[in-house]
């Protein structure tokens, strides 16, 4: 699937002009509420991906280039995580940061920092457990030239990530599109709130179209669905030709 004819729906949506009939969308737009939600969702998204990556990938290499009792168990755990309920998740992470849970003094519940956490633990499964496929897939004697030509083990390593990198790309594009799809957690921890001025503070473009469509606004959930179809199809795109690429590589 072509990314650029995706990606160009992004302008589309993000216009009101294009969406006939839909004054109150146009009003939402102009008045920042519907850019704030879209603002909040990447932002949430995005840091929690990208702190999963730095945790994730290294756990990955770890697990796949050591030989250790217990690693058939560890890769059990690991894809298991993949299918952990995100609303399990947020009640963790609400008690966690509760005045009662042992970040409560931090002060972080019903905050973007309390919804980049839940997303952070929903991500770094499926990033693991596909980064983990990849370094697998890496035939052993890739590594085994490196060793020979006198590399160390971090060399080896390197080696081992340059050949799995398409895999290792896919990985952090699932863990975003399993983020910015995600609903229950970032709800539970992040309460859904806007300022009164109807700026996002913790709503997301999931619990917004969950909002609008229970007060009849379907005008506004319909746009944002549309906003949400169309990130989630971007990212497909680019993990389908990353995919290409490293077959092909």
């Amino acid at each position: 699937m072509p990314v650029e004819p995706v990606a160009q729906l992004l302008p589309v949506l993000l216009d009101p002009a294009a969406w006939p009939g839909t004054s109150l969308f146009g009003a939402s737009f102009r008045d920042g509420y519907v850019g704030s939600i879209i603002a909040v969702s990447l932002y949430v998204s995005l840091t929690a991906v990208a702190l999963s990556t730095l945790i994730s990938v290294p756990a990955a290499l770890a697990i796949g280039l050591a030989d250790f009792p217990g690693k058939g168990f560890v890769k059990s755990v690991v894809n298991t995580g993949m299918g952990f309920p995100s609303v399990v998740v947020g009640l963790v992470v609400l008690f966690a940061v509760s005045n009662q849970g042992p970040l409560g003094s931090l002060e972080l519940i019903f905050t973007r920092e309390a919804m980049i956490m839940s997303q952070f633990v929903l991500a770094t499964p499926p990033i693991t457990a596909i980064s983990l496929a990849a370094v697998d897939g890496v035939d052993d004697g890739v590594r085994d030239a490196a060793r020979a030509l006198g590399g160390t083990r971090l060399d080896a390593a390197l080696v081992v990530v340059k050949e799995a990198r398409y895999g290792i790309a896919t990985a952090v594009l699932a863990g975003f599109g399993r983020a910015i799809s995600e609903v229950g957690s970032v709800l539970i921890v992040g309460g859904n709130i806007t300022g009164a001025d109807g700026i996002s503070k913790t709503r997301t473009l999931t619990t917004a179209i969950q909002l609008e469509a229970r007060q009849g606004q379907y005008e506004t959930a319909m746009v944002l669905g549309a906003v949400l179809v169309a990130l989630v199809l971007t990212v497909n795109a680019v993990v389908v030709r990353f995919g290409g690429r490293g077959a092909q590589g």
